[in-house]
């Protein structure tokens, strides 16, 4: 990646040009009104975000990313985006047509909002966000990510002088899966290494650069390089200063949408079921028992490159789930060290509240699942028949693949992993 000092950081390589025509939603009066925006996703997000924005100093080097001021103000923001560039000097993979169709109908409605709007629409007043150092050692990095209750943080590396990479629980699951052996061993690895070291170990020849996107892009951009680079978190850099102010998530994106729904004319496929409209995945679902052992669970993760295995009891009932998510509490109870534990034991060591998987059924139409994954506040969902086995998975991407890319004309893509 080239160096921030020199020309900033690259924009995401799979961000599609955003459209010269822009559209005007009568909603948007909330940009004369500042907080209301602000105010309605505080209102409806539990819990809130808290903190302020910042790098731990006992984790970061002296030669350390340029800071991100604590808050950001309507003001500010406003300032920002005016000194941004737009996203079309972005290098493109890709580019697809859309169609005059989709630009005027009501199927296209969720996508012209999402190209009215930019990132920095939804980047919070105040959030917290970790960087590490890739100097830092790995097993100080998970700790870290365990004390700040953040799944993934950016990679500084000092020598660049720019972000390279993110750490999330996808690599502390890599690394148990590729270096436990048996309770009585330790995983020198995960003692020893530092970030920079793992991720030549890991990464070899296949570095790329960090998929990332501007704060002045749309939201529809961020979608869309969210579900074609299969990944799961983007983060917001400013190609100014260089600074990264937040970390863009599906959750975060469709509880946006959903929130300003009701304002919006409502597409007829919101009352087609899943059934009818094909959403989510069906065949060949990996799954575990709630005997089986941790490690084999993770063996799963990394060889089917799924973000969630629910679990089955002997009957073919859907009686949990097991995440990736969930893994990280091995760190957080320091139990890694012995994978050989049942899922179900390892599930009684969860550190929030538990309220039970959130199902649904094929016959469910789209605008009910929409509303109850995101007061769930779940990534996904599992779709089960009358016996409550499973039948299949929907996903926050499959959702925002069907609301916004798909009337605009991309393809339907592969179940993405983290």
């Amino acid at each position: 990646m080239r160096d921030t000092a020199a020309s900033g950081l690259s924009s995401s390589p799979s961000t599609p040009t955003q459209a010269a025509k822009q559209h005007t939603f009568p909603l948007e009066s909330y940009k004369h009104e500042p907080e209301r925006l602000e105010n309605r996703i505080y209102a409806s997000t539990s819990p809130p975000d808290t903190g302020q924005r910042y790098c731990p100093s006992s984790f970061q080097s002296t030669a350390g990313p340029p800071s991100a001021s604590p808050t950001h103000h309507a003001s500010s923001r406003t300032a920002a985006l005016a000194a941004a560039p737009g996203p079309a000097e972005a290098g493109m993979l890709e580019k697809f047509e859309l169609e005059e169709e989709a630009e005027d109908s009501e199927s296209g409605v969720y996508m012209r909002f999402m190209r009215s709007h930019k990132c920095y629409d939804i980047v919070p007043t105040s959030s917290k966000l970790v960087v590490f150092d890739t100097t830092l050692q790995v097993k100080k990095a998970f700790f870290a990510l365990v004390a700040n209750g953040v799944r993934a943080a950016p990679l500084w590396e000092s020598k660049k002088q720019s972000f390279v990479g993110m750490l999330t629980i996808t690599d502390f699951i890599n690394i148990l899966h590729r270096y436990y052996k048996s309770p009585m061993v330790q995983i020198y690895e995960l003692e020893e290494h530092k970030i920079e070291t793992w991720r030549e170990l890991y990464l070899q020849e296949t570095f790329k650069p960090l998929v990332n996107i501007s704060p002045d892009a749309s939201l529809f951009d961020a979608v869309y390089s969210l579900i074609k680079n299969k990944i799961h978190r983007l983060p917001v850099i400013d190609p100014i200063s260089g600074n990264a102010l937040y970390i863009l998530t599906h959750k975060r994106i469709l509880k946006f949408l959903q929130l300003f729904m009701s304002d919006m004319p409502k597409p007829a496929f919101m009352k087609q079921n899943l059934d009818a409209l094909g959403i989510g995945t069906y065949h060949n679902i990996a799954f575990i028992h709630p005997d089986t052992p941790i490690i084999k669970a993770l063996n799963v993760f990394v060889e089917r490159r799924v973000s969630a295995l629910p679990v089955v009891d002997e009957s073919g009932k859907v009686v949990d789930i097991y995440s990736k998510f969930d893994v990280i509490n091995l760190a957080a109870e320091k139990t890694y060290n012995n994978l050989d534990i049942t899922v179900t034991q390892a599930l009684q060591h969860r550190s929030q509240y538990f309220e039970g998987v959130v199902k649904c059924s094929k016959l469910e139409i789209l605008e009910t699942i929409v509303d109850r994954i995101v007061r769930a506040e779940v990534h996904r969902l599992v779709v089960v028949n009358e016996a409550d086995s499973i039948v299949g998975i929907i996903s926050l991407s499959d959702i925002l693949q069907a609301l916004i890319l798909t009337p605009a004309g991309a393809k339907q893509k592969e179940t993405e992993t983290e």
